[in-house]
């Protein structure tokens, strides 16, 4: 089971895990938080044992040893930390090198990953953002990202964007000391939860803009909206590029048989994949929908350029008769019918406007007009 990668199918091996060091390295010793090396990085970190953060022990460096000696874990929460301080993370914890490049550079695909006893995971986070009126430029679904490193004694989570925090997700874990105990199993657990529960309120959210798009669109010149729907359609798809590749990843981590997820942590992993793969159904069918609308639009486009066709056609006609007549007439032949009538011009001015009214009531009655 050692270095399976389940988005890829690639298998790969890694040297020591973090809990099983026969001695503690000076490298390992140095102070993380106290040195200020991870400054402007650090959100926030704790050391948990039995469940409840430990506050009567401040040093970084006292908790990494009693973790290290099986003692409860640390939690260190980073947000978009440079290249060279996940170096020093990683050369302290021991993770592996391409986990730390996928760390340090955004825009990854959601994705789980096993290096020896350390589980990385990558999750999309999405956020909607509230408009008062959806346009051809609006941003509906912006995105980010939650890595996050989970190995024997520690658990460390890496954000990149401006949303998805987890200080909130951290007090409300802080509330059950009890669910905490279970380990760092339990911390990956509740982030993947608390991005699937995200996934579904901006599906929600999505969904009453389709909705009013949808209503827009079967009105009146309802074609014009068309370019909002094809926005809408982009934004869409930033979605499902969040949700749609975690499937595989959290299925695993519902079957995954690992030190750090205990039999209950896996149910509620199973949890999360059902949610997970309702969501993706509902995304998947916003995306088909969208493009039924899309089409709708299209064919409305189609029979208004007909209507307009058929109504010019038929002013064409009506106009062509007098046209006709008043060609016919304008040659100057000496002998022609009528041509020397006292009422003649009356009555060919009379004849222009019935066979006129005659077309027009015509092509009134068939719709074209």
């Amino acid at each position: 089971m050692t270095g399976r990668r389940w988005d890829l199918g690639a298998s790969r091996r890694v040297g020591r895990a973090f809990g099983r060091r026969p001695a503690v390295t000076a490298a390992a010793e140095f102070d993380l938080v106290g040195s200020g090396k991870l400054d402007g990085a650090l959100v926030d970190w704790a050391y948990y044992r039995d469940g409840r953060r430990d506050t009567g022990h401040g040093d970084y460096v006292d908790a990494l040893q009693r973790a290290r000696r099986g003692e409860g874990y640390v939690w260190i929460g980073l947000f978009q930390p440079t290249e060279h301080q996940l170096a020093v993370v990683g050369q302290q914890f021991g993770l592996h090198p391409l986990a730390l490049e996928d760390a340090t550079e955004a825009h990854q695909r959601p994705k789980l990953e096993r290096y020896g006893e350390t589980l990385f995971a990558v999750l999309k986070t999405v956020r909607y953002v509230p408009h008062d009126d959806l346009t051809a430029t609006s941003e509906v679904v912006e995105s980010g990202e939650v890595m996050v490193f989970c190995g024997p004694g520690f658990v460390i989570s890496v954000r990149h964007g401006d949303h998805g925090e987890l200080a909130g997700l951290r007090q409300t874990l802080e509330k059950d000391p009890k669910r905490l105990a279970a380990g760092p199993g339990t911390v990956l657990h509740a982030i993947t939860d608390h991005v699937v529960d995200s996934y579904l309120a901006v599906a929600a959210a999505v969904q009453a803009d389709i909705d009013v798009i949808e209503a827009e669109m079967f009105s009146p010149r309802g074609w014009r909206n068309i370019d909002r729907v094809y926005q809408l359609k982009r934004e869409v798809l930033e979605l499902k590029r969040a949700v749609a590749p975690l499937a595989g990843p959290m299925r695993a981590l519902a079957t995954l048989r690992h030190p750090l997820i205990s039999d209950e942590t896996r149910n509620y992993f199973r949890d999360v994949d059902d949610h997970l793969l309702r969501v993706k159904e509902q995304v998947l069918s916003f995306d088909e929908l969208l493009s039924s609308i899309l089409q709708a639009g299209l064919a409305q486009v189609q029979v208004a350029e007909n209507e307009d066709m058929r109504r010019i056609s038929a002013w064409v006609a009506i106009i062509a008769v007098p046209t006709l007549i008043a060609g016919v007439y304008g040659m100057n032949f000496d002998h022609m019918p009528i041509l020397t009538t006292k009422y003649g011009y009356p009555v060919v001015l009379g004849a222009m406007l019935v066979a006129c009214t005659v077309l027009y009531r015509l092509f009134k009655r068939n719709r074209w007009l």
